[in-house]
């Protein structure tokens, strides 16, 4: 009998052959981990497999494949998918409901969104004139206009929208992502963060691990021809390298014997294996020459201001359709902070806007044209939204109680909102969706039942959803 709550650490298998056969059975098997028919075969795994061998899921997926669209800063949902026409009333004026703290203490008078908005598509969804590349795309889109997040600052916003926690160090979804399902490509990383120019606050733990084997953390890819460094090989001759990695293997297959199999030694060898691998795959990943000029013009790459960005999103229908689980694009920079507008609002948000709109349309047609948009989830969302007041005078602060977001395809109901804010948009006030409810949505579209997709660490079973999370059911088609 023992504690249900605290529970020994189970002897791997290696550990086991080990210490009953002096090691021999540990050796053995780090040996056949040379033949690809058996480099599959890994203990301590319940699924017998290597850590990024494709997994079952829980019940059939929806989506096989995340694209996570990370818009860092914070957008405003009133400039953007949720009209308030009451702003445009009371402009100037004090907001009529009491407000919150902000993060830097400046509450001013009410302030009109600077844009228009027009109803789009079949579905007569509204969006602003910021976007009028993706507005043509709103009947494949499910639009959430109640979500709530519990920080209103950036670096603990970021890690509770990427992680379910507030705290360094927790899992990223796409971690967890790849944990729970592993990744159909096995030459790539099945997780890929790929950076357009600004890394958030909250730095690299926003795509980490965690308490998670290091083989589920994300890789982060720059822009251009080089995505990663010391990817190039510098032996002479490839026979010259050949034989420096046989030697490198002989020498990690004794250490793994020495050590019975430890997680971390285990995942050090698969990732400089997969690095050997990557060295002909990514170079084939990002030669974009064999693309149509008319996919190249769909992502905005023929233009200065969106080319960065464009030539990411293409990448990331490249990395999807070679089998990447999960994909996370971040922003460029463009001369001014992110989405962050504390002040100039209206400058701000037209440079993020204009950098984005085009190649993410782009992308959801590509998707869409290519049959890829059934079998992959576009997630479109930022750490927080904004406050209708003003700050600065032109500009609004950060607010956590109700912003908007947007998912497209792999399971999702386009044409939908759901969920409402108040009527200045600040609060949310029908049909609240948490990060943890958005966790568990796109869990649940990739097959997996968020409360059975846990890790035993720290005493406990941890989870992404921690203990809460509800799947957001109608918004699934």
């Amino acid at each position: 009998m023992h504690c249900r709550r605290f529970r020994p650490n189970p002897m791997s298998r290696r550990e086991l052959l080990q210490q009953s056969a002096n090691g021999f059975g540990s050796v053995a098997l780090a040996a056949l981990l040379a033949d690809p028919a058996f480099a599959g075969l890994v203990s301590g795994d319940s699924s017998n497999k290597t850590p990024l061998a494709p997994r079952k899921s829980h019940f059939p997926a929806k989506a096989k494949s995340v694209i996570f669209l990370f818009m860092d800063g914070g957008p405003s949902q009133v400039d953007t998918f949720d009209p308030k026409p009451r702003l445009a009333l009371e402009h100037g004026q004090r907001i009529k409901l009491p407000v919150q703290p902000t993060q830097f203490d400046d509450i001013g008078n009410v302030l009109k969104s600077p844009w228009e908005f027009k109803n789009y598509g079949k579905s007569g969804i509204p969006v602003s004139e910021l976007f009028p590349n993706v507005a043509t795309c709103v009947d494949d889109m499910a639009v959430v206009r109640s979500m709530v997040a519990d920080f209103s600052e950036h670096t603990n916003a970021n890690y509770f929208m990427h992680s379910g926690n507030g705290l360094q160090g927790r899992p990223s979804m796409g971690a967890w992502a790849t944990y729970g399902l592993g990744s159909e490509c096995q030459n790539l990383p099945g997780f890929v963060v790929l950076n357009s120019g600004l890394i958030p606050p909250g730095g690299l733990d926003c795509f980490t691990s965690g308490f998670l084997p290091a083989s589920y953390q994300g890789s982060l890819f720059k822009v251009g021809k080089s995505p990663l460094s010391d990817l190039e090989r510098i032996e002479a001759t490839p026979e010259l390298q050949k034989n420096k990695l046989a030697l490198m293997h002989k020498l990690d297959k004794g250490t793994l014997a020495k050590t019975g199999g430890d997680p971390n030694v285990e995942a050090a060898i698969l990732n400089y294996e997969l690095a050997y691998k990557m060295q002909s795959a990514v170079p084939d990943l990002m030669e974009l020459r064999g693309e149509s000029p008319a996919t190249l013009k769909l992502y905005g790459i023929d233009e200065d201001y969106t080319q960065v960005f464009g030539q990411q999103c293409l990448v990331a229908r490249r990395l999807v359709e070679r089998g990447v689980r999960f994909v996370e694009l971040l922003c460029r920079s463009v001369g001014t902070d992110r989405w962050d507008q504390h002040s100039d609002l209206k400058n701000g948000h037209e440079r993020n806007a204009r950098a984005v709109d085009k190649p993410i349309a782009g992308l959801l047609k590509d998707l869409k044209s290519r049959g890829l948009l059934d079998s992959t989830l576009v997630v479109w969302a930022g750490e927080f939204g904004r406050t209708p007041m003003a700050q600065a005078g032109n500009g609004r602060d950060h607010n956590p109680f109700g912003f908007t977001i947007w998912m497209a395809g792999g399971g999702i109901k386009g044409g939908t909102v759901y969920g409402a804010t108040d009527d200045y948009g600040y609060y949310a006030v029908e049909n609240k969706v948490t990060v943890h409810d958005l966790h568990a949505t796109m869990l649940h579209l990739m097959g997996m039942n968020h409360k059975k997709l846990t890790y035993f660490y720290g005493g406990r079973d941890m989870r992404l959803t921690d203990v809460s999370g509800e799947i957001v059911t109608p918004i699934l088609a």
